[in-house]
C-alpha cells in the first residue's frame, strides 16, 4: 500500500537524519578529545611525570643514604649515654667520700687530733676538686649526648622527610599518569564512538536510499487478467426472416427497435457534418452507446454516405 510505504520511507530518513545528527556530534566529541590529547600536551604531560620520578628517585636515594648512617649515630648516642652515666656515677661516689670525710672530720675535731683533722681537711679540699671536675665531665657528657642525640633526631626526621617528599613526588607521578592515560583513553573511546556513529551513519543512509528507490515507492500497475470480464459484442441471431426462426424476445425486439431509432438519430446527425467516414464514426458511437447495429440502420448510414 502506498501510505505504508510512505511511512517507511518517513521512518527511514527520520533514521538517517538522527544517525546523521549522532555521527556529527560523535565528531565534534572526537575534535575535542584530539584537541585535549594533542601531542605537545601529551608531550608536557610526559615531561612533568619524567621530572617527578626524578625528584621522587633522588629523594628515595636520599632517604636511603642518610638512613644507612642511623645505626652508627645510634650507636654513638649509646656511647655518650654510657659516658654520661659513668660521669653521674663518678659525681655520686666522689660525694658519698666527701660527706664521710666532712663526718670523720667532726669527730676528729671533737678528739682534738689536730694532726689528723689537718689531714681531714686536705682530704675533703681534694675530694671537693674531684666532684667539681667530675662534675664538669657529666655536664660535658650530657653536652655530647644531647648533640649525638639531637643529631639522630635530625637524620631521621631527614630520612622522614625524603620519604614523605618521595611519596608526595610519586603522587604527582602518578596524578599525572592517571591524566595523560585517561586523556588517551577519551581519545579512544571518542575515536571508536565515531567510527561506530559513521557505521550507523551508513547503515541508515542504505536504508533510507532503499526505501526511496522507485522499486518500494512507486506502487504496482494493475493490468486486469486475461480471463476477466469484458463487456459482450451484441449479435445478432441468425436465421430466416421469413421462417421466423430464431426469433429474439419482445423485449429484445423493443431493445433493437429502440436501438435502431437512436442509431438513426445519431446517423443523421452525422451526416449533416459532411465527415467523409461516417460509417466508423457511427459505428465508434454506437459502441459507445453499447447498442447494437440492425440491417436497416445500416443501410440508411449508406444511404446517407
Amino acid at each position: 500500500p502506498t501510505g505504508a510505504v510512505a511511512l517507511q520511507t518517513e521512518d527511514a530518513t527520520a533514521a538517517k537524519e538522527k544517525a546523521y545528527a549522532a555521527m556529527q556530534e560523535a565528531l565534534k566529541n572526537l575534535e575535542a578529545a584530539k584537541d585535549a590529547a594533542s601531542p605537545e600536551k601529551i608531550a608536557r604531560f610526559n615531561d612533568d611525570i619524567a621530572r617527578f620520578q626524578e625528584l621522587r628517585d633522588k629523594m628515595v636515594a636520599q632517604a636511603a643514604e642518610l638512613r644507612e648512617s642511623l645505626p652508627a649515630m645510634q650507636a654513638d648516642v649509646d656511647a655518650a649515654q654510657a659516658k654520661y652515666d659513668e660521669a653521674i656515677n663518678r659525681v655520686s661516689e666522689l660525694q658519698a667520700k666527701l660527706d664521710k670525710k666532712l663526718e670523720a672530720l667532726k669527730a676528729l675535731e671533737a678528739l682534738g687530733d689536730e694532726e689528723l683533722v689537718e689531714t681531714t681537711k686536705q682530704q675533703i679540699k681534694q675530694l671537693r676538686s674531684e666532684i667539681v671536675t667530675a662534675k664538669a665531665q657529666e655536664d660535658s657528657c650530657k653536652t655530647g649526648l644531647r648533640e649525638r642525640h639531637d643529631g639522630l633526631k635530625r637524620q631521621e626526621r631527614q630520612v622522614n622527610d625524603c620519604e614523605r617528599a618521595a611519596e608526595k613526588y610519586k603522587a604527582h607521578t602518578d596524578q599525572f599518569i592517571a591524566w595523560r592515560d585517561a586523556l588517551l583513553d577519551n581519545l579512544k573511546k571518542a575515536q571508536t564512538a565515531y567510527d561506530d556513529a559513521c557505521k550507523a551513519y551508513e547503515e541508515a543512509k542504505a536504508a533510507a536510499d532503499k526505501a526511496t528507490s522507485p522499486e518500494i515507492t512507486q506502487p504496482t500497475e494493475t493490468t486486469p487478467p486475461s480471463n476477466s470480464a469484458q463487456p459482450a459484442e451484441a449479435t445478432q441471431p441468425t436465421g430466416s426472416s421469413a421462417t421466423g426462426k430464431n426469433t429474439p424476445p419482445s423485449s429484445t425486439k423493443q431493445a433493437n427497435s429502440s436501438s435502431g431509432k437512436q442509431a438513426d438519430t445519431t446517423v443523421g446527425k452525422l451526416a449533416n457534418t459532411g465527415d467523409t467516414a461516417p460509417s466508423a464514426i457511427a459505428l465508434a458511437a454506437i459502441a459507445a452507446a453499447g447498442l447494437g447495429i440492425t440491417a436497416t440502420a445500416t443501410r440508411r448510414i449508406r444511404n446517407s454516405k
